[in-house]
């Protein structure tokens, strides 16, 4: 299954479906075995899905895309992309917009809304030259008037697939853990990055967090977090505002979030705060959980006063 080497080759001909349809096939063209450019084909009666369509982090241009030249693009039913994430949606303009796809494309009402945002940015942001560009803005525009919003289950005939994406079964400070369905799926495609691995628990790693940003400020050092624009970035800002709350001796320190996409993303982090879980939901019957307390937005470096211990987490635009 190594997405390191193109998988055999999935173009089919017209002549023979009959016997070949009655075999359910599935094929990694991207995260078989690495992380980044999720995308998963899938062949059954006559039916062809992908499961996602993102971009590899470690390359740029046509390297970075899913191995989809192993496939015949016209030929794809439907197109599910599970979330907002670079390395599952982040190829879908080029793949709407650039090859002979003309199937349905489907994705929830939340991630399409951060969907344009994250790839705008993400544009913005590439450092590659223009004839490298796998897509520009107008791309991305185009491609939204072409995405439908759902959350699908996949049923071929009466064969249930569960495909995941990215999902964890334990309750962070902002999100639900992911629900265990209702049903029994005949396959599972399951997102393993971590499937091997071994974590302590969440407050042990929060703890061992948190005590080095202290110890580093209270030795009058600074503390520079990269950290995804999105997700991830939200988590360890409430993380940070809480610790602050609890410990006022560190009032006077500051804490800066670099990010252009902050602001714009809040709007739709509050537009779907029934998503989020129930801490969250219950704070925000009072005010708005986002607006940080004891954290600023950091728009230029110009309004970066470094004279003495400080907390600065960007994102990569912001970097």
């Amino acid at each position: 299954m190594a997405s390191t080497r193109p998988p055999q080759s999935l173009k089919r001909s017209d002549t023979s479906l009959t016997r070949e349809g009655d075999q359910l096939i599935i094929t990694p063209l991207g995260a078989g075995n690495e992380v980044g450019r999720s995308c998963v084909y899938m062949s059954y009666k006559g039916k062809t899905i992908l499961f996602d369509y993102g971009i590899h982090p470690a390359y740029s241009s046509m390297s970075a895309l899913p191995y989809f030249d192993e496939i015949d693009p016209s030929t794809i039913d439907v197109l599910l992309v599970t979330h907002f994430h670079l390395d599952h949606a982040a190829s879908l303009p080029y793949f709407l917009e650039k090859t002979t796809f003309k199937g349905r494309v489907f994705m929830t009402h939340a991630t399409k809304a951060i969907y344009k945002l994250l790839l705008s940015d993400y544009v913005k942001v590439s450092k590659v030259s223009v004839e490298d560009m796998l897509y520009d803005e107008q791309d991305i525009l185009r491609s939204m008037d072409k995405i439908e919003l759902d959350t699908s289950l996949v049923d071929i005939v009466g064969v249930r697939v569960l495909y995941t994406g990215d999902y964890s079964r334990e309750e962070d400070h902002h999100l639900r853990a992911a629900e265990i369905p209702q049903f029994s799926p005949d396959i599972c495609i399951i997102e393993s990055t971590y499937g091997v691995q071994l974590h302590h628990p969440r407050n042990i790693r929060e703890k061992r967090f948190t005590d080095v940003i202290h110890s580093t400020i209270s030795q009058g050092g600074r503390v520079l977090i990269p950290a995804f624009a999105l997700g991830r970035a939200q988590e360890l800002l409430l993380i940070l505002d809480e610790y602050w709350s609890n410990h006022p001796e560190l009032y006077n320190i500051p804490i800066y979030y670099a990010s252009p996409l902050a602001k714009r993303c809040r709007a739709v982090y509050q537009t779907y705060i029934n998503s989020m879980n129930e801490k969250i939901r219950n704070q925000f019957a009072n005010s708005n959980p986002f607006d940080f307390k004891h954290i600023s937005p950091l728009k230029s470096i110009e309004n970066f006063n470094d004279v003495g211990p400080s907390v600065v987490m960007a994102s990569s635009s912001g970097l």
